[in-house]
Parts: structure tokens; sequence; C-alpha cells
């Protein structure tokens, strides 16, 4: 039977409130990365005839009708386990374990992906090193990090911070040493935000679809709850002012790429399209953007692994998951441990099993087999991550569309006073989720029906046919130390 959120059933040992409004944005930042929408630049340049402005901020648009609905959950329920506790508590258990289910194969894939990059960027700069090696060690330093406590991953974020704020603002001054020392016709300055010459309604939308995405992950800022403190208000103003600054910061610089490079010029390489264009503005940034995002997708890679490790955590706790081995709690750094070095192994072997169902596309089952040559080939491959990044938001988009249900449930459906501030930001919400959902890739799709097979079943034999508890909620008290 659920419990009120100021009831505990247990003197175990508990997360530590710890994080400040400052430390939940600057999470949320680099979870997200200040240096978001450079990677994929050059995809949303060509899918949007280079109207990526304005694709970035309509997609913040978009997603803060979402952060809304998270930042007013977590006021009801300061848990770790997020999503899945929400939609639990105010739809149906059967629904939230739904949810949390698809939300671990997001927040597991994303660390896994994050260890892809990292290892095939790393490789670039040091190209005697094998990509295998790179995995393991990123994945080792991932673990080691989160495994000693939330406030050491806190400052690394502020460092973090500190340092991509720095490569940001000397591609800020670069950029405007370029443009405004080259000539330039009427329109140039307006030309991003609309060009009549390429603009197409298809082509904004195709490119808003993908630009969404730059978003995904200021959801991991909920799962910190319980380590917050004055959760209540601190969630909500850091998920919205997250989505803020990431989408006021991602437009600015993919502002000045475009003033730099239009869309009418080609890149030599779409993948790595924004490290040219601040190489055109000032040639040793070619390498130091390349460092960056290095370094961005570390961070990334580093806070999704927390967020993933407190998800499994709220719902072992809750019993959705093995209470003794998920639900466990480090007494010393108030870390689940246990979860911590579960997703590390996870993202390891799924690096590893990317690399070679990526592989098996360029070779011939049927001839030979599989070479130790062709072996190291797939595992020095660079189609995994694209493989990865296009299964992650299968889960993520489900959690959005069931904490919308959710904020519009409790805060409309039941409220005695309806009110339109209630009601259209869950609703938009949902529909936009649901719409980018609906037109996800096909593997994308089969790998995550496969995934949300295997989990429905779990919870089937764990309750016997679902006669049984699925879950036994434990919401702390926010006054908890």
């Amino acid at each position: 039977m659920a419990t009120s959120p100021g009831t505990t059933s247990s003197s175990a040992p508990r997360l530590r409130r710890t994080l400040t409004l400052t430390d939940l944005i600057l999470y949320g930042i680099i979870v997200i990365q200040p240096v978001a929408p450079m990677s994929v630049f050059g995809v949303l340049s060509d899918r949007g005839k280079g109207h990526v402005v304005t694709a970035i901020l309509t997609a913040m648009v978009a997603m803060l009708f979402t952060a809304i609905s998270y930042g007013r959950m977590a006021r009801a329920y300061p848990s770790a386990g997020s999503a899945f506790t929400y939609v639990a508590q105010e739809i149906t258990p059967a629904m939230g374990y739904v949810t949390g289910w698809s939300m671990v194969m997001d927040y597991m894939l994303n660390p896994l992906i994050c260890t892809v990059w990292c290892a095939g960027q790393a490789s670039q700069f040091a190209p005697g090193v094998p990509s295998w090696i790179w995995k393991i060690f990123f994945v080792l330093v991932f673990t080691l990090l989160n495994i000693r406590g939330i406030k050491t991953s806190a400052r690394i974020n502020t460092g973090m911070a500190i340092l991509m704020g720095m490569v940001v603002v000397a591609i800020f001054v670069a950029a405007a040493r370029f443009i405004f020392g080259a000539p330039h016709g009427g329109g140039y300055f307006t030309r991003p935000f609309y060009d009549p010459a390429t603009f197409t309604a298809s082509g904004v939308f195709g490119c808003t679809s993908i630009a969404v995405l730059t978003y995904i992950g200021f959801d991991g800022i909920s799962t910190l709850s319980e380590e917050a403190e004055n959760p209540r208000r601190n969630i909500l103003l850091a998920t919205v002012w997250t989505c803020v600054v990431i989408g006021i910061l991602s437009a600015a610089e993919v502002y000045v790429a475009q003033l730099i490079w239009p869309a009418s010029q080609p890149f030599p390489d779409v993948n790595t399209a924004y490290s040219y264009v601040a190489g055109r503005a000032w040639a040793p940034l070619f390498t130091i953007v390349g460092f960056t995002l290095l370094l961005a997708n570390f961070g990334s890679g580093l806070g999704a692994q927390i967020g993933a490790a407190r998800l499994l955590y709220g719902m072992g706790r809750s019993n959705a998951l093995p209470k003794s081995f998920f639900g466990a709690v480090d007494e010393k750094s108030r870390v689940p441990r246990n979860n911590v070095i579960l997703v590390g192994v996870v993202a390891l072997l799924g690096a590893f099993l990317l690399e070679i169902v990526a592989g098996y596309k360029t070779y011939d089952l049927a001839g030979t087999g599989l070479s130790w040559t062709k072996f190291v080939q797939i595992m020095n491959g660079g189609e995994a991550y694209g493989l990865g990044a296009e299964m992650l938001n299968f889960g993520a988009l489900i959690a959005f569309m069931g904490v919308n249900l959710a904020a519009l449930m409790r805060y409309y459906v039941r409220a005695s006073e309806k009110r339109l501030g209630f009601l259209i930001p869950p609703v938009l919400g949902f529909l936009i989720c649901l719409l980018l959902w609906l037109n996800l890739s096909t593997p994308a799709k089969i790998v995550g029906a496969i995934w949300m097979a295997a989990g429905i079943a779990f919870g089937a034999w764990k309750t016997r046919g679902f006669r049984g508890d699925l879950v036994n909620f434990d919401i702390p008290a926010e006054e908890e130390g």
C-alpha cells in the first residue's frame, strides 16, 4: 500500500540531501551538455535547410511543457524513482512499473553510448591505443567516480561546466571576429532564423524532431530529489532553468555557426561539422572543439550513470526490482553502490555488443565466420554510437508521456479547481512526445518492444500473473538528512 509523501518505513541508510539549486542546474546542464547541438549540427543543418536556430528554439518551448510536469510532480513526490514513482502513484502501479522499465532502457543506454563515443573520439587523438582499451578505461572512471559519492560528482560537474564554458566563450569571440571582419549582404543576420529561399514547414518540423533530442536528459534532475535541498522547490526550478539555459545557449551556438558556414556550403564531414565551423573562425578551435566534445560526452556519461543507479534504487526500494540488491545504499558514501557497478558492467558489455552488431552489417556471416582480424575491425568501428542513439529515445519518450499524464491527473483531473495552467502544459507535452515516439525508426521500435516484453514478463512472473502487489512504495520525507 502506498504511503504518504511524508512517511518512511525503514531506518536503513538513506540518500543524503546535499545538492543545492546550483548543483542541480549544473548537473542538468552537464548531462544535456552545454555544447549539446555541436555534435548534431551538421545533421540539423541538412535537415532544416539552415534553419537550425528556429528548430532549437521551437524544441525548447516543446520540452518546457514536459519539464514543468516533471517539476510539479517532484513537488508531490521527492523520490529517486522519478517518473516511475509519479506514474505509479497517480495512475496505476502497473503503469508506473512499465514507465520505470522503459526508463531503465533509456538510462542504461545513455552511459553506454557515451562510452562508445568517448572511446571512438579518444582513439582519434591516440590512434595507437585500441578502441576496446578506451571503452574499459572510461567505464572504470565513470564507475569509480560515482562510487565516491554524489558530492564528488557535483564538484566534477562544476569543473567541467567551467571548462566547457571557457571553450564556448572562445568560440563566440572567434566567431565575432570572423563575422564582423568579413563582408556580408542584406539579410545576413536574420537568415539563420528565416531564409525565404530554403524555408519549408516540413523541413523545419523535421529538424525540430531531431533538435528535441538535444534536451533529452533534463529529466535526470528529478532522480536526485532525495539528495536535493528543498526538492519541492528546487527540482522544478532546476528542471525549467536547465531547459531554458541549454535552449538559449544552443541557439546562440548554432546561430554563429550558421553565420560562419552558410547552409548552401556542404560540410566535409556532417558528423564533425561544428569542428570545421569553429576551425574556419580560428584554426586551433578545430582540435579544441574535438576535445571539448569528448569532455562533454564524458560528463554526460558520468551523470547518466548517476541517474541510472538512482532510478534502479527507486525501483528496488519499492520492490519493483529485488530490494536486497537494488534497494541497498552504502552506509559510508550513501550511494547505491550495487547499482552503480551494475550500470558500469552493462555499459561495458553493451559497448562491445553494439560494435559487434553494427559490424555484422558489413560481413557475410554465411562465409568463413568472424575472424580475429574482422573482430578487431568491428571493435574499432564507428557505427555503434548511431545505433545506440536511435534506441535511446524509445524509453525516454514513454517516460515523458507518463509524467505528463501523471501531472494531468494530479493537478487537473483530481483537482477541485480546474485551471488551464494545469491542463495545457501536460496535454501539449504528451501530444508532442507521442508524435516524436511514433516517428522513431523501426529498429528502435523493435528493440524497444523486445525490452518492454521482457520487463512485462518479469513483472508477470514476480506477481504470479499480476495477482500480487507489483510495488510497495516508501516515499521519503523531505526533511530527512
